[in-house]
Formats: C-alpha cells, sequence, structure tokens
C-alpha cells in the first residue's frame, strides 16, 4: 500500500514548433529551446532543477545528458526514458512520482524527437519485436494488409466500430476535419491549414476506414515542463502559474487485449479506460468535470473510440457524440484545441509534453485563438503501442492568484476589453444586470459566450450570466456557456445596438453560433435593455 503523496505542480512549460522531419535543428538545440522556455515561464534558473527525466524512442542511449548539458552542467541525475508514443508522459509521469514521493522539490521533464519521414519501423530488426504478440492478435483477428502497420492496427478498430455499432466513414472524416481546423490557429501545429470534409475523405486511402489526412505525421519536435512541490511554489512564489496535476495514472495492458478476438481492446481500450476511472476516482471528479481533453489522436479511430474509453459518451455512441458537435467548442467538451497529434504533429517522445503544456495553458487562460471558455478541470490522454497509457487530470493550483494576474497580464498587452468597439455595451449590459437581473434570469436562464475578433484578427470574450443570482458580465471568463456567438467586433455593436438583425447577420454568416439554439434566440429577451441603455448613454 503506497504512502500519503504530496501535491504536485506545473510551474512552467515550453516546446518548439512542431515540423517536418529534416526541416529542423538537432535533437539537443531542440531540447535547449524547450527547456529554456520552460524556465523562462517558470521564472526559475537551471542551476534549481535537481533531477531530469527526459523522454526520447529514435536515439542512442544517454541522449538526455546530451540534450541537457547545452543548458547546464550540475551534475543531477538524468534518467533517460523510451515508453513508445506515450514517451513524453511517462517522463513526466516519473517526475510527478519523484516530487509527490519527497525524493525531489523541483524536477524537469523534457521530450524530444528526431524522425525520419514515413511510417513508423522498428530499429533493431535482429531482436525480438516487442509488438509481435500485437501483431499476432491483430492477423489472427483482422487478417495482414500491405499497409503501414501502426495504422492496420487503429484502422481495424475502426472497422470494427462501424461493423458492430453502425458507425460511419464520414464520423471518422470529421474527427480529422476538426483536429485540422483546431491547428490551424496553433503555431506550433506542423500542419495550419484549414480543411474541408471532402479533402479529408478524398485523400489518399491508407488503411480502411483511414485516408492520409485522418493519419498523423512524423514530426521533429520537443516539449518540457518543470514539477515542483507545494512547498516550492510557495517559496519561489510560483501562485500565478502554477497548474496542480491532480492526479496521474499510467496502465499497461491487460490480458483482454489478446485474450479476447477484438481490433478495439488490441489497441489498449481497457488500459485507457481503467486508468482513467482510477484517475477520476482519486481525484473525487467525474469526467463531467472536464472541459478540455488533450486526446492521443495518432489516427482518428483511435480518437472515436478513446471517447467511449474515456466515458465521454456511452459504448457504441460515439458517432452521435460526434455529429452532436460534443468534441469541440460550444460541445460538452473541446477535445485537442491543439490540432492534437494529426494537425500539431508527433515527435514520439515530446507528445505527452506537448499536450501538459497546451493544458496548461487553455487552465491559465493564455491559449489565445484556441482559449477554451470556463476551461477548469483539464484531462490528459497519451497512449503507446506495446503497451501503456497515462491519463492525467490538471487543474488551476491557486485560482484566485492566477485570476489577479491574468487581469493585469490581459490590459497590459493591447488586448484589454476597452480596445474593442463593442466593450462599452457590455458595461451597460453588466449595470442592466445590476438594475434588472433577476427579471432577466427568470427570462434567459442561460449562460453566454461572445467571441468577439477585433481588426488585428485578436480574439477575446465575455461570458454573460444571464442563469444565476441577478447575472454578471465577465471579460475573459472562465464559466462553461451553454450557448457561443461569435462575431466581429463592429458587427457585434451593430447587433446589440439594433442597427443589425439577428437572423440577417446569422444568413450572411456574420453570426455564428454554437450551442444551444433555442437559448440564443432569447437574445432578444434583454437586447431591447441593452439598446435603451445604448440609446441613452452611448
Amino acid at each position: 500500500m503506497a504512502g500519503a503523496l504530496r501535491r504536485v505542480y506545473v510551474v512552467g512549460v515550453g516546446m518548439t514548433k512542431f515540423s517536418k522531419p529534416g526541416t529542423s535543428a538537432d535533437y539537443p538545440e531542440m531540447a535547449q529551446e524547450a527547456v529554456k522556455k520552460a524556465l523562462s515561464d517558470a521564472k526559475l534558473n537551471y542551476n534549481e532543477i535537481e533531477q531530469a527525466c527526459v523522454g526520447y524512442v529514435y536515439g542512442d542511449s544517454t541522449c538526455g545528458q546530451r540534450s541537457l548539458y547545452g543548458v547546464g552542467m550540475t551534475g543531477i541525475p538524468i534518467y533517460n526514458v523510451n515508453n513508445n508514443c506515450s514517451t513524453g508522459s511517462s517522463a513526466l509521469y516519473l517526475a510527478k512520482q519523484l516530487v509527490a514521493g519527497m525524493q525531489a522539490e523541483c524536477v524537469l521533464a523534457l521530450g524530444f524527437e528526431k524522425m525520419e519521414k514515413g511510417s513508423l519501423g522498428s530499429s533493431f530488426p535482429n531482436k525480438t519485436n516487442p509488438l509481435d504478440k500485437h501483431v499476432e492478435a491483430m492477423i489472427n483477428v483482422s487478417g495482414f494488409a500491405q499497409a503501414p502497420v501502426a495504422a492496420q492496427f487503429f484502422g481495424n478498430a475502426g472497422l470494427e466500430h462501424m461493423k458492430k455499432y453502425g458507425t460511419k466513414l464520414e464520423h471518422f472524416a470529421k474527427i480529422a476535419l476538426k483536429n485540422h481546423n483546431h491547428g490551424s490557429k496553433n503555431p506550433k501545429s506542423q500542419f495550419q491549414q484549414i480543411r474541408t470534409l471532402e479533402e479529408i475523405i478524398n485523400s489518399q486511402k491508407v488503411h480502411d476506414p483511414l485516408t492520409k489526412l485522418q493519419c498523423c505525421p512524423t514530426s521533429d519536435g520537443a516539449a518540457a515542463a518543470i514539477i515542483v512541490s507545494e512547498a516550492f511554489v510557495k517559496l519561489h512564489n510560483l501562485q500565478s502559474s502554477a497548474v496542480e496535476i491532480l492526479g496521474m495514472e499510467m496502465a499497461t495492458d491487460f490480458p483482454s487485449s489478446f485474450e479476447e478476438p477484438s481490433a478495439i481492446k488490441l489497441i489498449g481500450y481497457d488500459m485507457t479506460k481503467k486508468a482513467t476511472e482510477k484517475v477520476l476516482q482519486k481525484a473525487g471528479k467525474s469526467i463531467n468535470d472536464v472541459q478540455v481533453i488533450e486526446l492521443h489522436d495518432c489516427f482518428s479511430a483511435n480518437e472515436l473510440v478513446t471517447y467511449e474509453a474515456l466515458g465521454l459518451c456511452g459504448e457504441g455512441k460515439a458517432g452521435e457524440f460526434i455529429d452532436r458537435g460534443d468534441n469541440t467548442y460550444g460541445g460538452k467538451y473541446v477535445v485537442n484545441p491543439s490540432g492534437g497529434l494529426i494537425s500539431k504533429g508527433h515527435p514520439l517522445g515530446a507528445t505527452g509534453l506537448a499536450q501538459c503544456a497546451e493544458l496548461c495553458w487553455q487552465l491559465r487562460g493564455e491559449a489565445e485563438q484556441r482559449q477554451v471558455p470556463g476551461a477548469r478541470l483539464a484531462l490528459q490522454h497519451n497512449l503507446g503501442l506495446g503497451g501503456a497509457v497515462v491519463v492525467a487530470l490538471y487543474q488551476l493550483g491557486f485560482p484566485s492568484a492566477a485570476a489577479s494576474t491574468s487581469t493585469t497580464s490581459t490590459t497590459s498587452s493591447g488586448m484589454g476589453e476597452d480596445s474593442f468597439k463593442c466593450s462599452p455595451v457590455f458595461k451597460l449590459l453588466d449595470v442592466t444586470l445590476q438594475e434588472k437581473g433577476e427579471e432577466l434570469v427568470k427570462k434567459v436562464n442561460g449562460i453566454y459566450c461572445f467571441k468577439v475578433q477585433g481588426k488585428d484578427g485578436k480574439e477575446v470574450h465575455w461570458i454573460v450570466d444571464v442563469k444565476n443570482g441577478k447575472g454578471k458580465v465577465e471579460f475573459q471568463g472562465k464559466t462553461n456557456p451553454d450557448v457561443t456567438l461569435q462575431m466581429d467586433d463592429q458587427d457585434l455593436m451593430d447587433l446589440m445596438s439594433g442597427t443589425l438583425n439577428a437572423q440577417k447577420a446569422f444568413f450572411q454568416g456574420k453570426l455564428k453560433i454554437k450551442g444551444n439554439m433555442a437559448l440564443a434566440m432569447k437574445l432578444r429577451e434583454f437586447q431591447t435593455e441593452i439598446q435603451k441603455a445604448t440609446a441613452a448613454k452611448l
């Protein structure tokens, strides 16, 4: 029975842009860039790092030391970690265990990969392949095709889901569409191109049901995170940036991976399910408490079956979950706001730490155009065939300190509310709610998110709560909305002042609505009050 463990925090994250193999610097330079960014983010020096856990798959022994000696040579223990595609999160898991178990106060987790072009292969053909039993089981269940082995594993799981539950080809394509479009807003993504559903469906077939644009690319890149104890956070006054690792579980294959004739079980469904149940139970949380998720979408088929393994929807209900839009902005969860592996890229050793970085930025309200409104609890899922999975939960460690810093930095960065034309409207709305809030709450009973884009392309949002108490308005608020309305700054100003018709704006594409459409129609219930105040005060 394990003893009591300490609370653990991420206080700094950093990563390189992920890129096509052969177009980046060598791994020591990439690693050093990621580490220096993480140290800068945490406002720490390298000599404060007590131990380091370094993950990579394709490299010789002690690449971890070689990557860090360019940052500093302080004599610290450096552990080299390899756990296939879950290598990055395995390094993170080890760092977390060292801090939680009181073996260190400050540990660096680093992951990188310098990959070859094309699909993955074995580096040691004269030795037993660690996936030999998995391949044997796959052949027994699904046969063997002339296609990349990894694509066969996950494609076969997709085919099984289609046969068992009636899932359509379009469901897999919609996942890839979402991730490519999310990734278009991520400057760190390898691919930043918006795609259409037709492009994805009609791209080169890899292995049914997967096309090329539904598969993650091989990539070069590095990512890092600094993991510390609560005492270290307080000693160095890092409360404003500290993200707590509320729980983290690692699992490996169960007998069901091989004993049950199931392509879905073979790719680690049960180990994901068990790890998720365990981390939620230990943290005293439900999956329904989560708002944002970074999920291991090496192929669109894996993201689909993982929705069910994580409990985001019922077994066999992933198709309906996708059709409702519950995996993206305006839905129940936002899955892979970074673009996921499909768009961001997949340098094996870096992926798990890049997921950690994205979720820390989301919780700290620093994800810019990708920001998930109301992100309070985040979940990470990183999977490696062979097999291992890491599932983690994150939340702000000291929310009040983070909120204070966020308000200051938002104003000083030029992204404050006063730089938007529509800002006076929301201030008047706040006054209106103070005066007539209880009446409007009874009529409307909903929470709105107004996402507004300025002339320079920067996006901010206002949360208008017309559901609780007398209601309130929050600039860059964290509350989870029931409906999201997205508009240009001037168009929103015109809409709220009554010079632009909402229905006309919607059909002209000036107004985009995600979420509860019926609630969006109730906008007129308090729009009149805003227009009265606008006419009197603007």
